[in-house]
């Protein structure tokens, strides 16, 4: 098992404290655009974590096509939601090739989860960078 680095405690002590400031959050992540998962919170399992990332990856990637087809062209996304049985699920850019997302319940204020999410990563923005994989 490797121990996360000192950026990645860092990172996951401030995405948990999102969930501590924001009422009716129940897991967050951060995630690269292509799924992989960079940091969770301590509620998802490595399972459900992976889980949330494919989901998350795969919402965006939908949202750029629509923005490259109907927005201005430039594949654009600021921010995506999905409203589900039992919950809601946003995700935002959080730096270059980054994203993060948030499960929280369907009674939560939508309008402060999005921007206590915000207000993270315009103030820690690049920490939460995930510049593209080498191949």
């Amino acid at each position: 098992m490797t121990l996360p680095t000192t950026a990645d405690q860092r990172l996951t002590w401030l995405v948990e404290g999102l969930l501590e400031r924001t009422p009716g959050a129940r897991h967050a992540l951060v995630l690269s655009r292509d799924g992989l998962k960079l940091c969770r919170t301590s509620g998802l399992s490595a399972d459900q974590a992976d889980q949330l990332s494919a989901i998350a990856a795969g919402i965006q990637a939908l949202s750029h096509g629509a923005s490259v087809e109907f927005g201005d062209g430039s594949g654009g996304v600021r921010s995506a939601m999905t409203e589900f049985y039992g919950g809601v699920l946003f995700i935002v850019e959080a730096g270059q090739g980054a994203h993060l997302a948030l499960i929280a319940a369907e009674e939560a204020d939508a309008g402060l989860v999005g921007h206590n999410m915000s207000e993270l990563v315009e103030q820690l923005g690049e920490h939460l960078t995930a510049p593209p994989r080498a191949s």
